[in-house]
């Protein structure tokens, strides 16, 4: 297995439409494509995301995982990831029958890959995805308001929650409030959501 970063403009759109599709629900309404549209029509633009996938031994992806910059451009924070195939580190390699004895599925194995080269970040509020993440490498661990947990990976920066810059976010309100007063934009975001979706490449 290995790590891939999705550069080419019309792959990446498909894989982050298949992201927000599989994160968010087939039903889930407008998040999904709010989502899709403020990734592409704010983070990618400025630079302030990254679409990354873990692909088997014949190129097919996984898992796919989006990362968002922090303000200051120092680290990333790991906000949706998914398994494509929960069953195909069965098969591909003797590093990913490894990581399935400790319980990770392709997502988590993508993640604790990238937990190895940059500096992530990932935020939890429940014990469960705590240790799952634990598992994935993720040791160093904040506690904030509300129940809230931060995970920094060992190439992440920061010490504490003091000098810890603010994560970047989609403003999904925002997004949606845009498409209500322009609904060419609605119309095609939605016709590439739609087109991402089926065009999902099987191999990257």
């Amino acid at each position: 297995m290995k790590v891939v970063k999705i550069n080419q403009p019309q792959q990446r759109e498909a894989c982050l439409a298949r992201l927000c599709a599989e994160v968010y629900g087939h039903q889930a309404g407008i998040a999904p494509l709010a989502t899709f549209a403020g990734v592409i029509g704010v983070l990618f633009k400025q630079d302030a995301a990254r679409l990354l996938a873990l692909v088997d031994d014949q190129s097919r992806p996984i898992a796919l995982a989006l990362l968002v910059s922090d303000e200051a451009g120092k680290s990333m924070s790991v906000v949706h990831m998914v398994s494509l195939d929960p069953d195909a580190d069965d098969q591909v390699s003797e590093d990913a029958a490894k990581a399935k004895a400790r319980g990770l599925n392709p997502a988590l194995r993508l993640v604790a890959e990238l937990a190895l080269r940059a500096p992530i970040r990932v935020d939890v509020v429940s014990d469960a995805d705590k240790a799952r993440f634990a598992a994935a490498g993720i040791q160093r661990w904040l506690k904030g308001p509300g129940g809230l947990q931060v995970g920094l990976g060992p190439k992440h920066p920061s010490t504490g929650f003091k000098d810890l810059p603010r994560a970047l976010t989609v403003d999904q309100k925002s997004v949606v409030a845009n498409f209500k007063h322009d609904k060419a934009l609605f119309e095609d975001y939605k016709r590439r959501f739609i087109r991402g979706l089926e065009t999902f490449p099987t191999t990257l």
